[in-house]
């Protein structure tokens, strides 16, 4: 059974401003040049298939630990772990429409937007990205998202993760934090921890989300995005610490 600790309350969503109806000019035009959108008959069905059947068959718990910490409104910028291919059902578990009102919008690599997954993916909000050479749609695109105030999730780390250690990100994460700023958008960067009571999850553990205070981008330059990084990757094992906490599970040694 989930479990959901820090709810914040809805507050009725504010006017769009002037920026943000700027950005939302070329927001679907750019989408239409990168994927589908969000499809208004597939996305409640995937909802009910992953909240409602597939976790609760699969996890014997999950945990949502500093849901307090998450917007109802603006745009937000989520940075989880990548611990397993199950971060992608339990973020918008924790943080998706039934929470705040609003879809997880989801940038992945090139190769998980292929065949049949790559399909479905499509109309469920991801976008795709080339890790390697970012294009410039997919940049735009994505501050064109946060400055009509979505919440867009980027994994930092690039790749999966199992093996305890420091938390190592890639930059691209923190270049679009700063590039977004300085198109005068205020994102917040919600670090947040996922836990699962071993490195491989097993039908029956448990698994655990964990949202951190959000951090705020300041700066510009490659040495801005460095010390961004820094204090993210700090704010990252913090939550996920708490995430291992949360179901019993050893926390990493320092």
């Amino acid at each position: 059974m989930a479990s959901q600790e820090g709810r914040a309350t809805h507050d009725a969503p504010a006017a769009p401003g002037p920026l943000a109806a700027r950005h939302a000019g070329g927001l679907l035009e750019r989408e239409n040049g990168l994927c589908n959108g969000i499809s208004p008959w597939l996305s409640p069905l995937a909802m009910v298939v992953t909240q409602d059947l597939t976790l609760p068959a699969f996890f014997a718990r999950v945990r949502v630990l500093g849901q307090e910490h998450l917007p109802r409104e603006g745009p937000v910028l989520l940075a989880p772990t990548h611990r397993s291919r199950w971060d992608a059902l339990l973020l918008p578990h924790a943080a998706g429409r039934r929470i705040t009102g609003r879809d997880c919008r989801f940038m992945v690599t090139v190769d998980e937007m292929k065949g049949l997954q790559g399909w479905f993916l499509h109309r469920l909000g991801c976008f795709p990205v080339d890790q390697g050479r970012p294009t410039l749609a997919s940049l735009r695109y994505a501050v064109d998202l946060l400055a009509s105030g979505q919440q867009l999730v980027v994994f930092p780390e690039g790749r999966i993760r199992r093996d305890d250690g420091p938390i190592r990100l890639h930059q691209g994460l923190a270049r679009l934090a700063l590039l977004t700023a300085g198109q005068g958008v205020d994102v917040p960067v919600l670090p947040v921890g996922i836990a699962y009571s071993r490195p491989l999850p097993r039908p029956g553990e448990a698994a655990a989300v964990c949202f951190g205070e959000p951090l705020r981008p300041e700066g510009q330059g490659r040495e801005a995005a460095r010390a961004f990084n820094e204090r993210l990757a700090l704010a990252m094992q913090s939550a996920e610490q708490a995430a291992r906490v949360a179901i019993g599970r050893p926390p990493q040694s320092p």
